[in-house]
C-alpha cells in the first residue's frame, strides 16, 4: 500500500510533510502536492506533519477521496511534477483555503 494526498492539499500546498520523508516521493505541481505511489515505502511519517490532514494510507482513504489514489498515481508522472525534497513556504492564500471542501475543480494540473 501507499500513501495517498488528498484534496485538503489542493490550493493549500503546505510542505511540511517533504522534510520527513526518507525517500523523497513527494512532487509538487502548482497548486498541489501528491505522493509517487512507486516511491512511497508507506512510512507514515508525512501523515502528522500535515496541517490540514490531507495524507492518507490508502486504504484509510474517506470514500469521497478514492480518486485521489489514482490522481497521486497520475501526476506524479506528468510533465512539470517535479519532485520536492525541501520545505517551502505554503500558497500565500493557503489559510484562507485550508478549511474549504470540494476543492478539486481548483487542481491545476
Amino acid at each position: 500500500m501507499t500513501h495517498v494526498v488528498s484534496e485538503s492539499c489542493i490550493r493549500c500546498k503546505y510542505t511540511d510533510c517533504v522534510d520527513v520523508c526518507p525517500v523523497d516521493c513527494f512532487r509538487e505541481g502548482p497548486n498541489m502536492l501528491v505522493i509517487d505511489p512507486d516511491e512511497c515505502i508507506d512510512c507514515a511519517v508525512c501523515i502528522p506533519e500535515c496541517p490540514v490532514n490531507a495524507i492518507y494510507a490508502e486504504e484509510d482513504l474517506p470514500a469521497n477521496q478514492i480518486a485521489f489514489i489514482k490522481l497521486n498515481a497520475e501526476l506524479s508522472l506528468a510533465d512539470g511534477w517535479k519532485s520536492i525534497t525541501k520545505r517551502k513556504p505554503a500558497l500565500p492564500d493557503a489559510d484562507e483555503w485550508k478549511d474549504v471542501t470540494d476543492k478539486v475543480g481548483e487542481l491545476v494540473r
